[in-house]
Formats: C-alpha cells, sequence, structure tokens
C-alpha cells in the first residue's frame, strides 16, 4: 500500500467536528492537488499528514508505514507552509541545507542539491543574504528551497506560491510540475486557486466544509462537475446559474431571457427529471459573437440576447458583465485584438456545453 492514506479521518476542536469524516488515497508518484474555499479543511488535512495536527479518529499510511500518530521526522516528507518559517540568523543557503546537514549530508552533495534549488528559484545571487535583507516572495521561494533539497518520499506544500507576483507563479508552476516528474515524486498540494490546481494538478480534491465533494483529473471536475459546487468553483470566471424549466417533445430549458435547445446527450434526462423545474450552467467560455461582431458560430449555437453593461478589454478577447433578463451573467467572448468595445445584443451559446442540475439537491442532471 504505497502512496498515502487516509482512512476514516475525523478532527474535531472540541464541539467543533471540522472533518467529520475523511477517506483519500493518493498514489506515489501523483501530484494532487486539494483545493476549496477558505475553511473547508484543506490546509487541516495536509497538517494531519505531517504530523502537526492529531487525528481526533482513522488512520494515516505513508509508504505503506502506519503513521498515525508518528512524530513529522518519522514520516519520511517535506513541507512548505504559507508562512515562512525561516532562522533569522541563517543566510539562503544555509536556511536551505539546514536538513541535509542536520542528517550529514556530504558536503559537495549539499552544495550540489543547494545550487539545483537556487537556479531553479531564481535564488543564486541571494544565497549569502540574511532572510531580513529580502522580500516576501523571496523568503517564500526560500522556505521551497528548503524542502526541494530534501530527498523526501511525500513533498507537502500549503499554498506556497501565495506571496509571489504573478510572473513568477506562472514560472513556479512550470518549476513545480518539473520537479514532480524528475525524479516522480509524491506530492500533496493545497491551494485555494483553482488555476494552481487546473494547471499543476495529476488528480484535484475538491473540498466543502470538511467534506470532499468530487475527485478526478482537472478535464473531468471541469468537463463533467458532479454538482452546482464544484461546477461554481472550478473555472475563471465562474459558471452562470440560471433558473429554468424543461419543456417540449425535443427538450429545452426556458428561462427569463433565454430559450435553449438541449443537445441529445441530456434529453433522457431532461425526460427523466423528477421536477420539471432545473438550474441551468453556462460556463462563459461557451459564449460566442455573432459574425457582424467578428465571430464565428459554435458547431451547435442557439442566440442569448445579452444586456452589456460592462466590456473588459483583454487582448484577443472581452470580459462581458451582462445581463440574461434580470440576471447578471459573465461572459469571455474572442473576437480579436483589434475588436470595437462589445455592445448589447444577440449572442451565441454553444448549446452541446450545457449543464443541468437538481434544484433541490443540487446535483447533476446526466
Amino acid at each position: 500500500m504505497n502512496g498515502v492514506q487516509l482512512n476514516d479521518i475525523t478532527k474535531s476542536y472540541g464541539a467543533v467536528n471540522v472533518i467529520p469524516q475523511l477517506n483519500l488515497s493518493f498514489d506515489e508518484g501523483e501530484f494532487v492537488v486539494i483545493v476549496g474555499p477558505s475553511g473547508c479543511g484543506k490546509s487541516t488535512t495536509l497538517r494531519m499528514i505531517a504530523g502537526l495536527e492529531s487525528v481526533t479518529g482513522g488512520s494515516i499510511y505513508i509508504a505503506g508505514k502506519d503513521v498515525t500518530w508518528a512524530r513529522p521526522k518519522e514520516r519520511d516528507i517535506a513541507m512548505v507552509f504559507q508562512s515562512y518559517a525561516l532562522y533569522p540568523h541563517m543566510d539562503v543557503a544555509g536556511n536551505m541545507s539546514f536538513a541535509l546537514r542536520l542528517a550529514g549530508t556530504p558536503k559537495d552533495e549539499v552544495k550540489k542539491r543547494v545550487k539545483v534549488a537556487a537556479d531553479m528559484l531564481e535564488l543564486t545571487e541571494y544565497l549569502h543574504r540574511k532572510p531580513k535583507d529580502l522580500s516576501g516572495g523571496q523568503r517564500q521561494r526560500v522556505a521551497m528551497g528548503r524542502a526541494i533539497v530534501r530527498d523526501a518520499y511525500c513533498f507537502l506544500f500549503d499554498e506556497p506560491l501565495s506571496n509571489l507576483d504573478a510572473k513568477l507563479r506562472s514560472s513556479m508552476r512550470t518549476e513545480l510540475a518539473i520537479l514532480h516528474r524528475n525524479p516522480n515524486r509524491t506530492m500533496i498540494y493545497v491551494t485555494h486557486d483553482q488555476t494552481e490546481a487546473m494547471t499543476m494538478a495529476d488528480r484535484i480534491v475538491i473540498m466543502e466544509k470538511g467534506k470532499v465533494k468530487q475527485v478526478g483529473t482537472p478535464r473531468e471536475v471541469y468537463n463533467s462537475p458532479e454538482n452546482l459546487f464544484v461546477a461554481g468553483f472550478i473555472g475563471s470566471p465562474s459558471m452562470n446559474f440560471l433558473d429554468a424549466e424543461f419543456q417540449g417533445e425535443q427538450p429545452r430549458v426556458v428561462g427569463e431571457g433565454f430559450d435553449l435547445p438541449l443537445p441529445p446527450r441530456l434529453h433522457d434526462a431532461a425526460r427523466n427529471a423528477v421536477s420539471r423545474s432545473v438550474v441551468v450552467g453556462l460556463r462563459p467560455e461557451h459564449f460566442a459573437a455573432k459574425a457582424a461582431q467578428g465571430g464565428a458560430a459554435p458547431p451547435l449555437s442557439a442566440p442569448v440576447s445579452l444586456d452589456v453593461k460592462v466590456a473588459e478589454y483583454i487582448g484577443s478577447s472581452q470580459f462581458l458583465a451582462a445581463d440574461i433578463g434580470k440576471r447578471q451573467v459573465a461572459a469571455a467572448i474572442e473576437v480579436g485584438p483589434d475588436s470595437a468595445p462589445l455592445e448589447s445584443g444577440e449572442y451565441l451559446f454553444d448549446t452541446n456545453r450545457i449543464y443541468l442540475f437538481d434544484k433541490s439537491t443540487g446535483n447533476a442532471l446526466v
């Protein structure tokens, strides 16, 4: 039983039960991202794996070994915290190499590993500076370097990119993915940023209020969300949700300001639904401009009237804040870099990308 296993894990603080019951498995060599809003229990879960939080119930296995009550140093892990936790009296090289020197690693090997990590993290010119002489982003990179130099079985990351600027954050996502593949290391990464989850993960665990809402590959959770929470959390801008009703022998969804035919794959779901009322999910990126506005119609499309309030220019696309009926929605329209600001009027929606959710349970209708 290699990898990391969480069996019936619970966590309570007094009378407050923050993790009611959690069962998760992380395969050896897998990069798994746990994502969710603040307070959902993702960092608590990571800290229990690390041994920094005790479990209330259940068991934890790492590489086949029961480590439920083992001390952190006995778990063969390396962890990067959201806070830097650097030694102020040591320079960057000293902080990064401390664990290696403590373990008696040969000096040449220590120097080699520190150099590789420093080059990756763009810290080479800062190796002899103390933490007080670094910016917040540089300190966070030192904390990451301290973990990277270790030859641990499992690497745990608690929102390690939160203090980096946008350009470096994007670069570090790539470097972490490369680090995972060479050599193939088990990594468990916690973030509230779904973009980080989508771009780096082999699998994503989506949590809400201490419960797992869905586990799957980035493509699975994006293309086939199992409930309203996952559908609204994964994707940027977020999916639009509109109340509607099924109508017609060839089922359609009709609501205030829209009337959309359903693709054949959703006909049975519409006909077999317990209630005629439904929540329709429309992703912003599946709207398109008509030819007169510089767009190209999707293969299966239907007209939707958008009352545009704001058009944000971002180069090849425009983000629209608009109304369908009385409900505000977001639309991401690809129209080219030289397009004029888009205005209210008729747009198109790719009806093959409609999502349906049960109004009472929030579960996907498939």
